[in-house]
């Protein structure tokens, strides 16, 4: 189920506040492109990409889309982007952290919505691949 919220949940700590959890629950996608290919890539909230890991898990280095690119690809604003709804197909991946949870929050669709769901129901739905290419804090 989609929840509205009155705030902001666009960013992590935003999302975090607005569902009083921890920011790395926040399931933060990340659109990317890697040489001609555009995929998106989700992660818990305060986890960082680890570029050796990321180049050799999607074969090259990671450049984040700009702004406009981003809601064309995926019909989503920054800041509400979902891996669910999206405008055309996309690869999605999903960084193994995000199994350190039980139930993540993805935004979903707009700066101000999202879902609470389980990693791996979340993969599922949309066939994600797992993969392991980030830092966690501590």
């Amino acid at each position: 189920m989609v929840v509205e919220h009155e705030v902001s949940t666009a960013t992590v700590p935003e999302a975090a506040t607005a569902h009083d959890c921890a920011p790395g629950q926040i399931a933060k996608t990340l659109s990317l492109r890697v040489g001609d290919r555009v995929m998106l890539f989700v992660t818990r909230g305060d986890a960082r990409l680890h570029n050796r890991k990321a180049r050799e898990a999607l074969g090259g280095k990671p450049r984040m889309l700009g702004v406009d690119e981003v809601a064309q690809l995926t019909g989503h604003p920054v800041g509400g982007v979902s891996p669910f709804g999206l405008a055309a197909p996309l690869p999605v991946y999903c960084d193994v952290s995000l199994k350190d949870f039980d139930v993540v929050i993805p935004a979903a669709g707009s700066p101000r919505s999202s879902v609470r769901v389980s990693p791996h129901r979340m993969a599922e739905l949309v066939g994600a691949e797992w993969i392991d290419v980030c830092d966690i804090p501590g």
